[in-house]
């Protein structure tokens, strides 16, 4: 295969995953807690003995905003959202995850949990127990307590490493690092934290992928029809 070509078959590769991935972000612009995902070009070079050296692109490294998505208010007494940095710590059958989202509920046992069942894990690692009937209220520092009496603290918890946090299915990330309390963040009660995705931006971004796309795909078409031409003329010679 011909040099221009493996170039623009990688150009190609990475721009129809950065189209996915758009695809992604504005399917979930309505998500509760959801981070929005970018993809990150790079360039490699391959070599070979006595062969000129080759510059492709490769778009393997995915990076997600922590930036502040919008608050909306919901006066709900298990709604809660995050100002500031740091994630809610759940408990999962595949082991701790951390997430954005608070939209919690309790389940039969009184436990906080996700809409997935999950529970939500306090400052310890312990499941976070909400008293049935009682009167919750969650200060700034997520101080949970009910009838007044309090009941603990709920956790806000980083990776150690930023570059450790790995995106799973929805809202959730884990990360195979240690993670620390965060200190510098509150929690809002009866609110809850909007995605910070932009459509308007990830529609227009879009748009020029797919005009780079076609622009790819026309010069593969004419470097197709260029070889073929030159084969016939080979042959009649």
């Amino acid at each position: 295969m011909e040099a221009p070509t493996f170039v623009t078959l990688s150009r190609q590769t990475g721009l129809k995953s950065e189209m996915r991935i758009l695809a992604n972000n504005i399917a979930n612009a309505s998500t509760t807690g959801y981070r929005q995902e970018g993809l990150l070009f790079s360039e490699f070079v391959r070599t070979a003995p006595g062969q000129a050296s080759l510059s492709m692109s490769r778009a393997q490294v995915r990076n997600t905003s922590q930036e502040q998505g919008t608050l909306t208010q919901t006066d709900g007494d298990l709604d809660f959202a995050i100002e500031g940095d740091g994630f809610f710590l759940i408990e999962t059958p595949d082991g701790q995850r951390l997430t954005r989202s608070g939209s919690f509920s309790t389940n039969a046992g009184g436990d906080l949990v996700t809409p997935s069942g999950y529970r939500v894990l306090d400052a310890g690692g312990a499941p976070v127990f909400v008293p049935g009937g009682a009167a919750v209220s969650v200060a700034s520092d997520g101080t949970i307590s009910a009838d007044g009496q309090p009941l603990g603290q709920i956790g806000l918890f980083t990776p150690a490493d930023p570059n450790t946090l790995m995106r799973e299915d929805g809202v959730m990330f884990r990360t195979d690092g240690e993670i620390e309390p965060v200190v510098n963040a509150r929690i809002l009660q009866g609110f809850i934290e909007n995605s910070n995705v932009n459509p308007l931006l990830q529609v227009a971004r879009m748009v020029e992928v797919q005009r780079a796309y076609e622009m790819g795909q026309s010069f593969a078409e004419t470097e197709d029809q260029r070889i073929r031409n030159a084969v016939r003329t080979l042959i009649r010679t």
